[in-house]
C-alpha cells in the first residue's frame, strides 16, 4: 500500500512517516524495523519495543514494564527483520510518566533498541523542555537526531 501510494503520487521516502498509539505504537515499531527502506521516520506512543512480544500473554506482560528481552535480544531481533545496509529511520517516542496501561520502562527500552540500532551509544542524550515536558535526543556524528524521547 505504501509503495503503491508513493508510486502513485511521486512520493520519496524522505516524505513518509508512520505513527501509532499503544498497539497501534507496537505496529509502528513493526513496520519501521521490518521496511526501513519505506520510511523517513515514525512516531510511538505508549507503544513496545519491536519483537518484545509473539503472544497476547507476552505483550499484556510487556505492557506492565515485565519480562521483556534483553536489550542485546531486541537489538538482535530488530536487526534480523530487514536490510541492516539501510540506514535505520529516525524514531520519536512519547509516553506518559503516569501511564497505568503501558509501564514507562517501555520507552525506555524501544529508545534502547533504536539507539543501538543507529549505533548512538549509551551516552546520555541532550535534555531539554519543551512546553513544560522533558525531551532527550540522540543525535549522530553528523549532528542528524536519530532517536528522541519526549516525557509527557
Amino acid at each position: 500500500m505504501i509503495q503503491h501510494m508513493a508510486r502513485e503520487y511521486q512520493l520519496d521516502r524522505s516524505h513518509i512517516f508512520i505513527t501509532g498509539l499503544s498497539a497501534g505504537g507496537a505496529m509502528t515499531a513493526v513496520m519501521l524495523a521490518s521496511y526501513p527502506e519505506l520510511f523517513a521516520g515514525g512516531a510511538i506512543i505508549a507503544g513496545l519495543p519491536f519483537a518484545s512480544a509473539n503472544t497476547l500473554p507476552e505483550a499484556l506482560e510487556g505492557m506492565r514494564g515485565q519480562g521483556s528481552p534483553s536489550r542485546r535480544e531486541l537489538l538482535a531481533r530488530a536487526r534480523a527483520a530487514a536490510d541492516r545496509e539501510i540506514e535505520p529511520p529516525v524514531l520519536s517516542v512519547w509516553h506518559g510518566t503516569r501511564d497505568t496501561i503501558v509501564d514507562p520502562a517501555n520507552a525506555t527500552a524501544i529508545v534502547n533498541q533504536w539507539r543501538d540500532l543507529h549505533g548512538l551509544g549509551d551516552a546520555n542524550g541532550n535534555v531539554e523542555t519543551v512546553a513544560g515536558h522533558r525531551r532527550e535526543t540522540w543525535s549522530d556524528t553528523r549532528g542528524r537526531v536519530g532517536v528522541e524521547k519526549y516525557d509527557i
